[in-house]
């Protein structure tokens, strides 16, 4: 079989985008196949909006996750100014706060290790500045340097940028079915009530929280089904409120101690996210009520002005891809897991879990262990360094 294409990516969210990038950039053929009508219309323009390292994640001993990512932070506000910014976040430390002032000072040494990017101890004079937020029985705030950006503008460029080093794109197109072969994989799709077959050397399943939803649809030379990974999905619920705030804010839920952000988004405060399993159609994910009184609750209890339900501007909710397990969601690892059909020379990778900040990284990885089927090619960019073009 002449192959089509070198390699077949499904699905155009951030990991997808990111490996179109990378093959293309390398030399290879690549083309994205997309169930909806344009990019990141699934959970990559539903995440909290942050590239950042995951200053919580430090608490789990995730060290090399919290490494890469503010590694891959830099790179970002090399190669994408436009789209992602370096803001001050501020973190108070109440009375009644879990994390005492030690704690947190702590992790944010270990984040000015790995970033270059100092904290600081806001002065209890400033505190009038803090937008709002409740100062009594507040002992200490402290500022660090994260990032914002625009998800689904980030993954819109990125795959504009595969399109410009020869990527095809085809949006709303289903993916049916996959054989793979010694040395190639047989694929068809539905687009325009039109079923549409072709040959790539290496298939990646890049279809988020889909993910195994498509490796049902492929099958080994034998006719077996490939393997599946064990995964959770786990829903993360925002809401958009009305109010203007000057920075990020990192708080301790006083409900469980979890982490939420208080954000600016769009001239409005965007508050997020919830961590609640999830079954069903990935496509079907709403805000549960419960989530959105959990984030009500949040910001009425960090700031003066108090918001109700009818205030509301905007709900959504994303889904994260992790390791299954009766584990909390909180502790499960943040990792980009592959899994590949086989050891060598594979024909199908699979992508499971992975970070918005870290899509570049994973990208880079994946194309490492495919290298072995494909054929010698000739580079053509280095995405660490490859200016991402400014899309609508």
């Amino acid at each position: 079989m002449t192959p089509d294409y070198d390699v077949v990516v499904i699905g155009a969210g951030i990991h997808g985008a990111g490996v179109a990038q990378a093959v293309a950039a390398a030399g290879y053929s690549v083309l994205v196949l997309e169930q909806h009508d344009e990019a990141a219309k699934g959970s990559s323009c539903r995440s909290s909006k942050l590239i950042h390292g995951g200053l919580r994640y430090l608490e789990s001993g995730q060290m090399h996750l919290v490494y890469e990512c503010l590694h891959e932070r830099a790179v970002l506000l090399r190669v994408a100014p436009h789209l992602v910014r370096l803001a001050p976040f501020h973190i108070p430390v109440y009375a009644e706060t879990r994390r005492r002032p030690w704690k947190i000072m702590l992790g944010l040494g270990i984040y000015t290790l790995f970033s270059g990017k100092r904290f600081h101890r806001i002065p209890r004079t400033d505190w009038k500045q803090l937008d709002g937020l409740r100062t009594d029985k507040l002992d200490a705030v402290f500022s660090y340097y994260d990032a914002q950006t625009d998800d689904a503008h980030l993954t819109r460029s990125v795959l504009e940028s595969a399109r410009s080093l020869g990527a095809d794109v085809i949006t709303g197109a289903e993916f049916t079915h996959a054989q793979l072969g010694s040395d190639a994989v047989e694929l068809a799709y539905v687009r325009n009530s039109e079923t549409r077959s072709l040959v790539s050397r290496v298939l990646v399943n890049a279809a988020g929280p889909w993910v195994n939803h498509v490796q049902a649809k492929v099958s080994r030379p034998s006719g077996e089904a490939v393997e599946m990974l064990d995964m959770d999905l786990v829903q993360g619920s925002h809401i958009v409120v009305p109010g203007r705030i000057s920075h990020p804010y990192y708080l301790e839920a006083p409900q469980d101690g979890r982490a939420v952000f208080v954000v600016p988004w769009k001239n409005n405060i965007m508050v997020g996210t919830t961590e609640n399993h999830y079954q069903g159609n990935p496509a079907d994910v709403r805000p549960l009520d419960s989530e959105i009184d959990y984030l009500l609750e949040i910001y009425n209890h960090y700031f003066r002005r108090s918001l109700e339900r009818d205030q509301l501007i905007d709900v959504f909710a994303g889904l994260r891809v992790l390791p299954g397990g009766s584990d909390d969601a909180s502790n499960k690892s943040r990792d980009t897991h592959f899994l590949e059909d086989r050891p060598r020379r594979p024909r199908l990778v699979s992508i499971y879990g992975g970070k918005l900040t870290s899509y570049r990284a994973a990208a880079d990885r994946l194309l490492g262990r495919i290298r072995g089927t494909l054929p010698a090619a000739t580079p053509l960019a280095d995405t660490r360094r490859l200016k991402l073009p400014i899309v609508d």
